[in-house]
């Protein structure tokens, strides 16, 4: 896979909580500059970053109640909605993880129903992350299930702020069951090429990294 074929799978990612416009502006020309999928930056940014990517073919995306998930379904509806309105195409929104680890699927489904009818409303991509760091294998099987039941556009192994990344273990398990019905992103800890490859090898559409020029210039 050559350069630019490498860009086009991955999520220019900037999150760090000590953000500047400058910052943004500079991701949002190096994206446009490699031809990434797309900005991945906090909801604040999501207009200044659609301003700056209006005549690329770059998508600009967000995350919803990042990095712990554990808001109320409706305050992450209501997020979705006002990034949508300030022109976010994508959303990555973090799953409800305590609910999951307590077995409480209603609440987690829930949660997906509500996130998936106002996406697909608006034709926006909806990423599920499901911090797989914090999940057993069962809890990321019956999660991801549960994404599908739903029609989920991405499983999204992490946030990159958890205890643990991306492996290629749990994406092979979350496109085992995603199949062709969904997507798997794979993000955190993935640093170089190689560590891309293998993430795409191993199952993954896209690649979310802070690393993205790094990885596209080896």
């Amino acid at each position: 896979m050559d350069s630019k074929q490498l860009a086009g799978f991955i999520d220019h990612t900037l999150l760090k909580p000590n953000i500047t416009n400058s910052m943004v502006d500079i991701l949002c020309t190096e994206a446009a500059e490699y031809n990434f999928a797309s900005v991945c930056i906090p909801a604040y940014f999501v207009r200044r970053a659609k301003k700056n990517l209006s005549d690329t073919q770059v998508k600009v995306c967000t995350v919803i109640d990042f990095p712990f998930g554990y808001d109320y379904a409706s305050a992450k509806v209501e997020s979705i909605k006002k990034s949508i309105e300030f022109g976010a195409e994508e959303i990555d929104a973090v799953i409800n993880i305590p609910a999951v680890k307590n077995g409480d699927w209603k609440t987690v489904k829930y949660e997906l129903d509500s996130m998936r009818t106002i996406t697909k409303i608006n034709d926006t991509i909806l990423k599920i992350i499901f911090e797989t760091c914090y999940l057993t294998k069962n809890e990321i099987e019956e999660l991801a299930h549960a994404c599908l039941e739903f029609d989920i556009d991405y499983l999204k192994t992490s946030t990159g702020f958890g205890t643990g990344g991306a492996t290629i273990e749990d994406v092979r398990l979350m496109k085992s069951i995603a199949g062709n019905k969904a997507k798997v992103k794979a993000s955190g800890g993935i640093r170089t090429r190689d560590d891309a490859l293998k993430m795409i090898e191993a199952g993954a559409s896209r690649i979310g990294a802070s690393a993205g020029i790094k990885i596209v210039s080896e």
